[in-house]
Parts: C-alpha cells; sequence; structure tokens
C-alpha cells in the first residue's frame, strides 16, 4: 500500500472526550445543518428487511377516521398545546427538526466515549471486568472498546432500519396525513415533508427503538435515554408532525422489531468474547504449534488479560464462519525475516516523528481511549454525507445499517486473525518505539484498517461521487497506526484487504433489497 496524502477535512471532534458523566445529565447536541429530504419513498415498505422477516410479520392497530370523534379530540389537544407552548417545547423541536436518527446516532456515540476507558488494576494486581448484572459497581458497565462499540452501533441500526421498513408500509397503507396537514388550526412548527404520512409515527420508532436498545447496552443511563426518548416524542406532536396515536402506532411497531432484535443480540455469543485464562493459554500455544517464535504478551504493567480474545467468535450478519475463515488473511512474516525486519524499521522510522502531516494523521486517527472508537468516527463521517445529500429517515436507517453492520463483521473477522495468529506488537519486539497509545490485543491484522476498508466500501456504493474521498480515509487511517507505532505495514494491508472484502457483502445486500 502506497502513502498517501489527502486534502479533505475530517468533522471536528472525533476525540473529544465525554461530555456526560451518568443519567443525571442531558446529552449536550450540536445544531445540523437544516434540511428537508428530497425522496418520500413511497416503495419503502416494500424494501427487504434485516432481522424481520416482514413487515407484514409486525401488527399494528388501525387508525381512527379523520372525522372521528377520538381523532377530534387529539387535533384539539394539539391546539391546546400549542396555544400554550413553553420555551422548552420550542427548543425540543428545534433540536428534533431534522433526523432523529442521526440525533439518537450522537447519542450513542456520546455514550461510547463515556465507558470507553480501561478498568485500572486493583490492588492484587488483577483487572475487574465490568458486570453487566451490577452496571453501577466498579468498573462500570460496560466497557465500550471498539469491538464493543461495532456491536451497538449495528444492533441499533439494524433494528432502526427494520423498524422503519415496517413504518413506511403502514404509512401508505392508510395515508393519514400529518395533524398541521389537516386544514384546521394546527400550526406547522417545523417543515412538513410533502407526501408522507404521519401515521404511524418515523420519530417515535426511532426514539423507542433507540431507548430500548440503548438501555440494554448502556443501562446506567436508562433515566437519560428516556428523557431523549420523551422529549422526541413530545416534539413532534407540539410540533404538529404527528399526533397522539401516530406516536403511539409508533411505539406498537418499535416495541415487536425490539424483542427480535434482542433475541439475537442476547444470543450471539458475545457473552463468551472474552474468554479464560485456560482458553488464552490454548489459542497462544495454537499460534506456537503453526510456527510462531514470539507470541504477543501484554505490555501493561501489570499485564492485563487481552481484550475480548474471542470477538472473533461472534455470529457475524454478513457472512458465515466458513466464510470469515476463508477471507481470513495469510500468516505474516516470520519473525525475524527480511520482511519483517524491513518492516519494523518503518514503523520505528515513522514513529519518532512528532510533528507535520505524518504526526497529524496519527493523532486525527488515534480513536483511543474516551473517544467514541474507529467505528464511531466512520459513523460521524456517515452522517455528514447523510445531511450533505439530503437522505430520508428511511434511507438513512437504510445507509447507517448497511454499514455498521459491515464495520461490526469487519471487527470480529479482524479479531479471529488477531487470536488465530496472536503476532506480536511492534514495541513487543523492540521496546524502543514510541507508540501513541498501545492497544491490548495482537497486533495481526489491523483493526482501525479493516473498520476503515469496509465502511469506506459501504460509503462508496451508497455516496458514489464521494468514493475517491472515503477510500482515501481508509488508507489514511490505515497509514496512521504505521506512523503511530502501533502496527506493521502489512498489518494495514491485510486488513484493509479484509474489510474491503465483508464490505462487498453488505454491498451485495444493498443491491438486492428493493431501495434502488
Amino acid at each position: 500500500m502506497s502513502k498517501q496524502k489527502t486534502n479533505y477535512i475530517i468533522l471536528g471532534g472525533v476525540a473529544m472526550m465525554a461530555i456526560f458523566a451518568g443519567c443525571s445529565k442531558e446529552v449536550e447536541q450540536r445544531s445540523l445543518p437544516s434540511f428537508e429530504p428530497v425522496a418520500v419513498e413511497n416503495d419503502g415498505g416494500n424494501w427487504k428487511t434485516i432481522l424481520v422477516g416482514s413487515p407484514a410479520d409486525i401488527t399494528i392497530s388501525a387508525p381512527e377516521a379523520v372525522g372521528s370523534a377520538a381523532y377530534t379530540a387529539e387535533l384539539q389537544q394539539i391546539a391546546d398545546m400549542q396555544a400554550s407552548i413553553t420555551d422548552t417545547d420550542k427548543r425540543a423541536i428545534n433540536k428534533w427538526k431534522n433526523s432523529g436518527i442521526i440525533r439518537w446516532n450522537e447519542i450513542a456515540r456520546k455514550l461510547v466515549a463515556v465507558y470507553n476507558i480501561p478498568p485500572e488494576a486493583n490492588a492484587e494486581g488483577n483487572y475487574p471486568a465490568p458486570n453487566a448484572n451490577d452496571p453501577g459497581a466498579y468498573p462500570k458497565f460496560p466497557f465500550a472498546n471498539p469491538p464493543y462499540a461495532s456491536r451497538a452501533y449495528a444492533y441499533l441500526h439494524v433494528a432502526i432500519y427494520d423498524a422503519l421498513v415496517t413504518t413506511w408500509k403502514y404509512k401508505f397503507q392508510y395515508n393519514r396525513k400529518s395533524p398541521a396537514a389537516q386544514g384546521g388550526a394546527i400550526k406547522a412548527l417545523e417543515p412538513l415533508q410533502e407526501g408522507l404520512p404521519s401515521f404511524p409515527s418515523e420519530d417515535a420508532v426511532v426514539a423507542q427503538v433507540s431507548y430500548r436498545l440503548l438501555r440494554v447496552m448502556f443501562p446506567n443511563d436508562s433515566t437519560m435515554l428516556a428523557a431523549e426518548r420523551d422529549e422526541q416524542k413530545r416534539a413532534k406532536v407540539v410540533s404538529g408532525v404527528a399526533a397522539p396515536s401516530d406516536i403511539a402506532a409508533g411505539e406498537q411497531i418499535a416495541n415487536q422489531v425490539v424483542e427480535k432484535v434482542l433475541a439475537r443480540y442476547r444470543t450471539d455469543g458475545m457473552g463468551q468474547a472474552g474468554g479464560n485464562p485456560a482458553l488464552w493459554a490454548e489459542a497462544k500455544q495454537a499460534a506456537i504449534d503453526r510456527g510462531l517464535t514470539m507470541p504477543w504478551e501484554s505490555l501493561e504493567k501489570p499485564a492485563r488479560p487481552g481484550m475480548l480474545t474471542f470477538f472473533g467468535n461472534v455470529k457475524q450478519f454478513l457472512i458465515t464462519t466458513s466464510q470469515r475463515d476463508s477471507l481470513r488473511p495469510p500468516p505474516p512474516p516470520a519473525i525475524g525475516s527480511a520482511e519483517f525486519k524491513e518492516a519494523l524499521a518503518e514503523v520505528k522510522r515513522m514513529s519518532e516523528i512528532r510533528s507535520g502531516e505524518v504526526w497529524r494523521i496519527a493523532q486525527l486517527w488515534g480513536d483511543g481511549a474516551g473517544t467514541y472508537t474507529p467505528p464511531g468516527h466512520w459513523n460521524e463521517i456517515a452522517c455528514k454525507s447523510i445531511v450533505a445529500n439530503k437522505f430520508s429517515e428511511l434511507r438513512t436507517a437504510r445507509t447507517l445499517a448497511l454499514m455498521n453492520m459491515a464495520i461490526f463483521d469487519a471487527g470480529i473477522s479482524c479479531w479471529d486473525a488477531k487470536t488465530y495468529y496472536y503476532y506480536p506488537r511492534p514495541s513487543q519486539v523492540d521496546p524502543s518505539i514510541k507508540t501513541i497509545g498501545l492497544p491490548n490485543f495482537p497486533s495481526y491484522t489491523s483493526g482501525h484498517s479493516t473498520f476503515s476498508a469496509a465502511a469506506a466500501t459501504v460509503l462508496g456504493y451508497i455516496f458514489p461521487g464521494e468514493s475517491a474521498s472515503f477510500e482515501a480515509m481508509a488508507l489514511e487511517a490505515a497509514e496512521s497506526r504505521i506512523y503511530g507505532g502501533i502496527h506493521y505495514r502489512f498489518d494495514s494491508e491485510a486488513g484493509l484487504d479484509c474489510g474491503k472484502a465483508i464490505g462487498s457483502f453488505a454491498v451485495k445486500l444493498g443491491q438486492r433489497d428493493g431501495s434502488n
């Protein structure tokens, strides 16, 4: 892989630290540019879902007729709310007037940043593990490292997508307009998307799905998440976009979809990803038996168990276990070989540069503790393109579902290779190498490279006019790990190849989902 320089600017704040510490604080939100989606996606209810067998499997109650007493009472309730609107309501309407999905993506990323802190060793020299059954005890559950984060982003956005495809089916089946479009006294306090029915409410779907999944993933913040959910739903009623019955129908859809998604989430093998000392020793010995002369060792003091050593066995969305094995990269160079020595010397040379473009790139793509991880970095990049291209909520959901499934599956395949080869980090071989952080798991292959190539492949398919830019970003992310003293070049090259291959599976899924 050749070194490339790029002229684009990554969104700010990728390496920001957590801005809220628990459920008592509201998530701070940055302003999104105001935009109106360019498409209604009338046929969206026919798009192919991912985990839900068919939108018809999700049932809801039919809406009351527009002229019924029940619906008339709802309209009067909204009119009364608008007549006594508060400044709090006005702020909420402004906050949620654009893509609710992107808002919840931001919330998820910020939660990841809060919990992306490795536990400290105790007095006995052991590292306590977060406990989902006692999430408030130290260390708080979860440790939102890159594998955990990739899984969280994937399940969240797959659930939102499946729920919104179902929502679009019922929207155009019942075709009930927004309260503000009924021709009465209710005003539209935010732009209405012309031609998009309000029953069921897509905002209620997104809010309820996001709340229910994120409270499982980040249980300490359930109160904050509930407040965000309730605020989004109320904002849509006060603004005249949705009636209370629109909201209720959206909740019905969300709750049914979430149950199906959680059934998979709880049985995908993540609970066994940490392993135990006996399994770690077996994996290490297996690599030695295959010819490895210097297995990876933790360089932390005291030595820390490897991060989710068996994450490579978690069930993937896009590929099977046999496909994972067939995509496993070939063995890295033998320790001490001429190819190895050349790669190690490059890492040593580049890691000593602490200024200029090399240093900027190394820091930009650091994505270490206290950040929302490399998968979160790519979610921020994707959201910027979604806004620029004025995607509908349904197409936004599809974009983030496809990309995050690819990132998640790429991470699983990467961790499979890491544990299979158990290859040492450059700074283990040469302790004089300076690093920007030091991930606590084997070197081959590069997680940054694998995550990035998978994301760039999917985004290049969805935004073909930007594909060259996404590819350049992935190459730069891969290069950054060499500059930071963290990976050999062959780690990054193998990661890019694997990530691109897995991203292509997501592209194939997108090509046949009916959205084109």
